[in-house]
């Protein structure tokens, strides 16, 4: 099997998510003992949430560079970020190793065109959902995206760092988050990307009123393909 890079810790939580998805998936493959070879950079989080306050993205691009960087030399021959925000220094992260970055709104781009989705609504972090970085990679595709209004967008950025990234999951949250959705299905979306890696934490399927697309989810099990010397998605 191909060694798998992962740049975690951003948080930590969803970083569980990605380890805990790929081994199920090449267990499944494989059988018996079967796991995957990978190897884990996690970063202090503090740290790259000190960089997004400030909006010191030269600095967090340098930390993420080389932690790649290190997935390479230790082998890797397919590296990811495990976080859907820090994709917006994905050009600097991918200039800076010799081998292929996973690009995480590939893998959901990859999820709509099998399911027949070309609208998608997003919750993220207020970046994701406000810049064209994100959007921009899945329009590569042919999908669009509709994302919620300010106010809302302000709502599930807050409940994303100031309780998901810390491990905190609440009901009141969950149910806020639902109305969120339920706007973004009237937006005309035809499914919603949980766009932040731990959304999936706190929103399940039985939870929404729109087909859901957990990022996280989706880019594991891409991983896990490459890991297995599947085709995977390298562009």
């Amino acid at each position: 099997m191909e060694t798998l890079g992962l740049i975690g810790g951003m948080s930590w939580h969803s970083t569980a998510t990605y380890y805990r998805i790929v081994n199920e998936e090449v267990a499944a493959a494989r059988g018996g003992h079967a796991s995957a070879p990978i190897t884990l950079q996690s970063l202090d989080f503090a740290e790259i949430r000190a960089c997004q306050v400030a909006g010191d993205w030269d600095r967090a691009a340098a930390l993420l560079a080389e932690a790649a960087r290190r997935c390479e030399a230790d082998g890797a021959a397919t590296v990811a970020i495990c976080t859907n925000l820090m994709h917006k220094v994905a050009p600097e992260v991918e200039a800076a190793i010799g081998v292929p970055l996973l690009h995480i709104a590939d893998a959901v781009a990859a999820e709509a065109e099998r399911r027949g989705w070309r609208t998608l609504g997003i919750l993220g972090a207020r970046w994701v959902m406000e810049e064209s970085f994100y959007a921009d990679r899945l329009a590569r595709h042919g999908i669009s995206v509709v994302v919620p209004p300010e106010a809302d967008r302000a709502v599930v950025d807050t409940i994303v760092f100031e309780e998901l990234t810390q491990g905190v999951v609440r009901d009141v949250s969950r149910a806020r988050y639902v109305e969120v959705i339920d706007g973004l299905a009237g937006a005309g979306a035809d499914a919603v990307v949980l766009a932040c890696t731990e959304i999936g934490l706190l929103v399940g399927p039985d939870d929404s009123a729109l087909p859901i697309i957990d990022s996280a989810e989706v880019h594991a099990r891409e991983l896990a393909r490459a890991a297995l010397g599947e085709r995977s998605l390298r562009v």
